[in-house]
């Protein structure tokens, strides 16, 4: 361990962050693989793809909400599981892992029943309409099937990371990614089951990482084992947990909320075509949001490492590297943008109606960089308020009131919904910079005082 603390120290930072950040872009890219694939296939149905793909995307705040409640458990258990380690305490940490194993099917089996009664009203909320909610219905009501395998996958695989075995974590994404990749085609087209064959794939996929995880829990190479004696559900031992998840699970299930709004604002002002498009957008989003995260993710362990000078330096290396991602990405999306949207769909109207409203709605993707890299580095100083308040600040401060009072300051209400996005995203940037600056400056002078003692 001292050698790892001495080679954060120590190390050039600029090969350091690559060495760190590639595992962690990696494991973004794979994860976006596993979210978009179900899209691309599904859009490139032949007669029918364009109302499939705005089917799928209605579905996707639901998606959002069931893994919001993996992470509401997994995010609060496995860190806890770790204090337990830390402390020499196997036997508690395999009480959370048990309890936290529990929990996660018994929520699953209560959301696959709300799932199954209620997915056509939920859907119709979240903007389905008349046209899109056959594909939508088909598309949830198999994936409800498999949410326990959505749960203990996402669930379990924290705690395989927080036991630092992240390679196999890594692996365990892989796996689902490879095999939906594989069967979506197979399912989709060669047995011609459309929208259902691509939610089969993912339950399948989704099963066998699954029972990957709880081999690799069950077998000899983890330090922390599932055990049957620790699977009785305790408050004392759960609760704690899913208090400690609860700012992950509100973060995670917002989002849910402001594709909601988007929705149904966009299916009122431009129909089947305008959710469709949103779906095809927030997918080239993932394209630029999680290879940040990944990045950002990857300078943590050097601002953990409490050396101001070296602190300062990261930080600047981590703004000029976001930075750059997202001006090239801003810039390919500029000049080519009928690129992006045909990866997802082959219908020539809604590729037509969707390439500009992605250089509206990516078009404050250029200053991005800045965003992930302040809210990632207030994380790694300890100012995890301050990055909840950002977040918070972007999403319900800014951008889901001017989803509903842009359509009726610009003349074509269906592009003010759009603009709504990079209107926030600058403002956020502005206010997010602001914040950082005084606090940055702040955390680098702790750090100096804590070393001078």
């Amino acid at each position: 361990m001292q050698n790892d603390k001495n080679f954060l120290g120590t190390a050039p930072i600029g090969k350091l962050l690559l060495k760190l950040s590639i595992p962690t872009v990696i494991a973004q890219l794979i994860n976006m693989l596993y979210n978009v694939v179900d899209r691309i296939y599904i859009g490139h149905i032949p007669g029918e793809g364009s109302l499939a793909l705005t089917g799928v995307g209605v579905c996707m705040p639901i998606i959002m909400i069931v893994t919001a409640f993996a992470a509401l458990i997994s995010s609060g258990g496995a860190p806890r599981a770790s204090i337990c380690m830390g402390k020499q305490d196997n036997k508690s940490a395999e009480q959370i892992l048990g309890n936290c194993f529990s929990l996660q099917i018994v929520v699953s089996i209560v959301l696959t029943v709300v799932l199954l009664i209620w997915n056509k009203d939920l859907l119709m909320v979240f903007g389905a309409s008349k046209n899109t909610l056959g594909y939508a219905t088909d598309y949830m009501r198999i994936y409800a099937l498999g949410t326990l395998f959505v749960q203990l996958t996402l669930g379990m695989n924290a705690f395989i990371t927080a036991q630092g075995f992240t390679t196999t974590s890594m692996v365990s994404v892989l796996i689902g990614a490879i095999c939906n990749i594989t069967l979506d085609p197979v399912f989709i087209f060669v047995f011609n089951m459309g929208v259902k064959g691509a939610a089969l794939a993912t339950v399948l996929s989704q099963a066998i990482s699954t029972i990957w995880v709880v081999v690799f829990l069950s077998g000899k190479k983890t330090q922390l084992h599932l055990r049957k004696k620790y699977m009785g559900l305790k408050p004392k031992v759960f609760l704690p947990c899913v208090a400690l998840g609860l700012a992950t699970f509100i973060m995670q299930a917002s989002e849910s909320v402001v594709t909601v709004c988007f929705n149904s604002s966009l299916l009122h002002y431009g129909g089947d075509i305008a959710v469709g498009a949103m779906t095809i957008l927030t997918s080239v989003m993932q394209f630029a949001m999680l290879p940040l995260q990944g990045i950002a993710q990857g300078s943590q362990p050097i601002a953990g490492a409490k050396n101001a000078d070296r602190v300062k330096k990261t930080f600047r290396l981590l703004v000029i590297t976001c930075l750059t991602y997202s001006t090239l990405l801003w810039a390919a999306v500029q000049i080519i943008p009928k690129v992006f949207v045909s990866i997802f769909t082959s219908d020539a109207k809604l590729v037509a109606f969707t390439a500009p409203m992605l250089k509206i709605y990516l078009g404050g993707l250029f200053l991005f960089g800045i965003q992930i890299a302040c809210q990632i580095t207030f994380t790694s100083l300890g100012k995890a308020i301050n990055s909840i308040i950002v977040a918070v600040v972007r999403k319900f401060v800014l951008l889901l009131p001017l989803i509903y009072i842009m359509p009726h300051v610009v003349s074509n209400p269906t592009i003010g919904v759009y603009m709504a996005e990079p209107i926030a995203d600058i403002i956020a940037v502005l206010f997010t910079s602001v914040l950082f600056t005084f606090q940055f400056k702040k955390a680098l002078a702790q750090i100096r005082n804590s070393n001078k003692m």
